[in-house]
C-alpha cells in the first residue's frame, strides 16, 4: 500500500509519496505563509519512521520551488533528485538559490531516461525500492538541449522537465510530466516511449499551452487525468477523459493497494460520476474508488 497526496497549493505544484517501502518522495515545493506550517508539520507526520526521504525538484521555477528554504530547515533535505542543468534567474529568489545550492553539490543526484539508484528503483541492504522511474529526459536529446541553454540564460526552465513514473506492484501507475509544453511534447514524441497510466498529473498545472498531445493520451490512456491550480481561464478540462480538477477538489489523497485507489478530497462538496462507492473511510470526504 501507498499514499499519494496532491497539494491544494494554489497555482503551484506539490505532491508527496508514502511509499509502502522504507521510503518517502516529495516532488517540488510551493508553500505560502498561509499554508507552510499545515503542510511542512504533515509532511514531519507521515514521514516519520520512514529511513530513505527524497526531495524531486522537476525544474526551479519559483511555483515549484517556493518555501524550500523553509522546508529544508525543518526536514534536512539530504537527497536532492533533479535533471543536471545551469539554469539562472536575472531577480534569484533565496529559493532559487537554494535550489541552485543543492544542485550543484554531492545532495544531488540527476535524472535522466532509465537512471537508477538505491532506493529510488533498485532494492537492496534489506530495503525496498520506492517505485521511482525515469522516461526522460534522453540527455543527447536536440530539444532538451535547447531547453537547457534557455535555462542557462534566465529563460523559462519548462522544458528541463522530467518524466516521472511511479508505480506500486499490483496497483497504481501514475506519471508526472512537471511544466513540459504542448509544442516540446511534440517534438521528442519520436524519442519517448510511454506506459498506461491510472493517473496523469496534467503538465503545468493543467495549463492549455501545456495540453497533452492527443497522440499521447492514446497511448497513456488515463484513467483519471489531474488536473492542476491554473487560473480557470487557462485550464483545459481534457474532455472525453475523467477528471479531477484541484481547484474544486482541494487536497486530493490517492489510498493505493493492489487493484484499487481509494480516493479522497478536502472540499466536501466535490463529487464525480466514475468512481465507485465502497464507503471507505481512512480519510476524510470519500470521493470514491477507481477499480483497477
Amino acid at each position: 500500500m501507498s499514499i499519494i497526496k496532491s497539494l491544494s497549493v494554489g497555482n503551484g505544484d506539490m505532491f508527496y509519496i508514502k511509499h509502502g517501502s522504507d521510503n518517502f518522495s516529495i516532488i517540488d515545493c510551493c508553500l505560502d505563509e498561509t499554508t507552510k506550517v499545515r503542510i511542512v508539520n504533515e509532511i514531519i507526520a507521515e514521514s516519520k519512521g520512514k529511513g530513505i526521504s527524497r526531495f524531486i525538484s522537476t525544474h526551479p521555477d519559483e511555483d515549484h520551488i517556493r518555501g524550500l528554504t523553509y522546508l529544508d530547515s525543518y526536514i534536512n533535505i539530504v537527497n536532492f533528485y533533479c535533471v543536471k542543468n545551469e539554469a539562472t534567474k536575472k531577480d534569484a529568489s533565496t529559493d532559487f538559490k537554494k535550489c541552485c545550492e543543492f544542485r550543484d553539490s554531492d545532495k544531488a543526484f540527476y535524472l535522466e531516461k532509465d537512471c537508477s539508484r538505491k532506493w529510488m528503483n533498485k532494492e537492496g541492504d534489506g530495503r525496498g525500492s520506492s517505485g521511482i522511474d525515469i522516461l526522460w529526459p534522453i540527455t543527447s536529446n536536440d530539444a532538451f538541449k535547447e531547453a537547457l541553454q534557455i535555462a542557462k540564460d534566465g529563460g523559462s526552465p519548462n522544458n528541463i522537465s522530467p518524466i516521472i513514473k511511479y508505480s506500486l506492484n499490483g496497483g497504481v501507475t501514475a506519471l508526472w510530466m512537471g511544466d513540459l509544453e504542448t509544442e516540446f511534447l511534440i517534438s521528442i514524441e519520436p524519442d519517448l516511449d510511454l506506459p498506461k497510466v491510472d493517473i496523469l498529473f496534467a503538465p503545468h498545472h493543467g495549463r492549455d499551452s501545456a495540453k497533452i498531445p492527443e497522440e499521447y493520451l492514446q497511448v497513456l490512456d488515463p484513467k483519471i487525468v489531474i488536473i492542476g491550480e491554473a487560473p480557470s481561464q487557462h485550464l483545459n478540462y481534457y474532455k472525453n477523459y475523467n477528471t479531477i480538477t484541484q481547484n474544486s477538489a482541494g487536497d486530493i489523497t490517492l489510498d493505493c493497494a493492489k487493484g484499487e485507489i481509494d480516493i479522497y478530497v478536502s472540499n466536501k462538496g466535490y463529487s464525480v460520476n466514475f468512481l465507485d462507492n465502497e464507503n471507505k473511510t481512512a480519510f476524510n470526504y470519500y470521493l470514491g474508488t477507481l477499480n483497477l
